[in-house]
């Protein structure tokens, strides 16, 4: 894993690109137009492809959202990409394990979560998101609380995007093959991910970041509890009751439970996004000139 770079001026550029809006529309497009033919022809090969580019939009969309909006940051794009990929997989894996061996045997698969238990998840998955984090990053200077934030996104969309993928492949495989099903499921998915594993990740990531010196991560208590409120975030995504939907067109059902989550961990996110420029301006200003 190559060294992220450091930032070398005070006069680098603020960089608003809008690289994150062409990556959404071409994606929409390509979603559309691959449903299209997939529902005209009946081509079963085609049904991969429509489920992958319909999980990781929304996950790639947001994470080029994210690096077009960094602030006095210079990580590039290669480093991120990685992230995304090789943090979702570790991430994927590693939560894959410990759930098989410390989650109890659901009594009743059909009802859902037990709000203890989603909590338990939660503190899986967070903790193998950030260990993913921790780990492509070791050997970076770790003072830049965005470049925490732009990772620990990147590591949560890439594993929302994995995780995604198979519960549209589930979802089809208990429908008897049904695929319109499998779609729905990743509409919704897509709908509702800029709200989860992203936000919640680049949080930690921000957090971690800003808490740890150079050379050496530091888990201090403000890491921890904001590692145990990301985590009662998705406990709670996970395991409150969904009773009430907003419908949206062409009829597609959000729990306002979800979104009302998401919103919070969205505010969260964006106080600490604010933060992070302060601190790089900060930086920056306590420079001697050359």
């Amino acid at each position: 894993m190559a060294q992220f770079p450091h930032l070398s001026s005070p006069q680098q550029p603020l960089r608003r690109q809008r690289s994150w809006l062409r990556v959404l529309l071409i994606g929409i497009i390509l979603f559309v137009i691959t449903t299209l033919i997939l529902s005209v022809t009946g081509n079963p090969n085609l049904y991969p492809t429509v489920i992958l580019i319909g999980n990781f939009l929304v996950p790639v969309v947001f994470v080029a959202f994210l690096y077009d909006h960094r602030h006095l940051s210079a990580l590039d794009p290669v480093t991120v990409a990685s992230s995304f990929v090789l943090g979702g997989i570790l991430g994927v894996l590693g939560a894959s394990v410990l759930e098989a061996f410390l989650l109890p045997v659901p009594s009743n698969p059909n009802a859902g979560l037990p709000l203890s238990t989603a909590f338990l998840v939660g503190l899986i998955e967070e903790g193998c998101k950030i260990a993913a984090v921790a780990f492509l990053a070791r050997r970076t200077p770790h003072t830049s609380e965005m470049d925490g934030l732009l990772l620990g996104g990147a590591v949560g969309m890439g594993f929302a995007a994995l995780e995604s993928t198979g519960y549209a492949f589930t979802v089809f495989l208990a429908s008897g093959g049904h695929v319109s099903v499998s779609i729905i499921e990743t509409v919704i998915r897509g709908l509702i991910a800029p709200f989860g594993h992203g936000t919640w990740t680049g949080i930690l990531g921000a957090v971690l970041f800003q808490q740890s010196t150079k050379q050496h991560f530091r888990i201090t208590r403000l890491v921890l509890l904001t590692y145990l409120f990301v985590s009662l975030l998705h406990g709670l995504w996970d395991g409150l009751p969904h009773s009430i939907y907003l419908i949206v067109w062409p009829g597609i059902p959000l729990s306002l439970t979800t979104l009302g989550i998401g919103l919070l961990g969205i505010i969260l996110l964006i106080v600490v996004y604010r933060r992070s420029i302060r601190q790089q301006l900060a930086l920056l200003r306590a420079r001697p000139l050359p």
